[in-house]
């Protein structure tokens, strides 16, 4: 089965955290929430959220993808945590998916994953992108190797059924697709 993680950070994007985890795990896939502090995380539209486990405590375990959600300030707080920074690029050397939706690219340009990559963003942190050496796309959804990138909560469900199909195939992500009756 595969594993991802899902950081939620104060301020996070409700809808994007949200629909990113049911999505997922309507695919059958492992999905671990974690907290970067203690207790129930508020997203930026007051969704609290009881995260699945402590940051600190699954630093170690394997996943096949991290996702960061978007949002403000949960964005700038991934951002700046020193081990979110080092798991990233951890993931990224041991050549993992890194994803990101809305804000949260700017995460991955911090740890110096967006370097030459094709990636999209929230178009208010373009601006945070293109020092990287990003190649900036307006596509709704971004998939440059193993970093994948999408704009915000209106593509959430197009980001999170894209995560399905490279991390478990393209008949899971139509199965959950249909689900959906979009």
């Amino acid at each position: 089965m595969k594993r991802v993680l899902v950081p939620l950070a104060p301020g996070f994007e409700d809808l994007e955290a949200v629909t990113i985890t049911d999505l997922l795990r309507r695919a059958g896939i492992e999905v671990v929430s974690a907290g970067l502090h203690p207790g129930l995380i508020e997203g930026a539209r007051g969704t609290r959220v009881q995260p699945d486990a402590m940051l600190d405590d699954v630093l170690d375990r394997p996943f096949d993808m991290i996702v960061l959600p978007g949002g403000m300030p949960g964005s700038e707080h991934l951002k700046n945590d020193r081990r979110i920074q080092a798991l990233l690029r951890r993931m990224a050397d041991a050549g993992n998916y890194t994803a990101a939706i809305c804000a949260a690219p700017m995460a991955l340009a911090e740890a110096g994953l967006l370097d030459g990559r094709h990636a999209t963003s929230y178009p208010g942190v373009v601006d945070r992108l293109a020092p990287a050496g990003c190649r900036y796309s307006t596509d709704a959804v971004v998939v440059d190797g193993t970093v994948v990138t999408s704009r915000g909560p209106g593509t959430a469900m197009d980001f999170a059924l894209t995560l399905i199909d490279l991390l478990v195939g393209r008949a899971q992500r139509d199965q959950v697709e249909a689900g959906l009756v979009r």
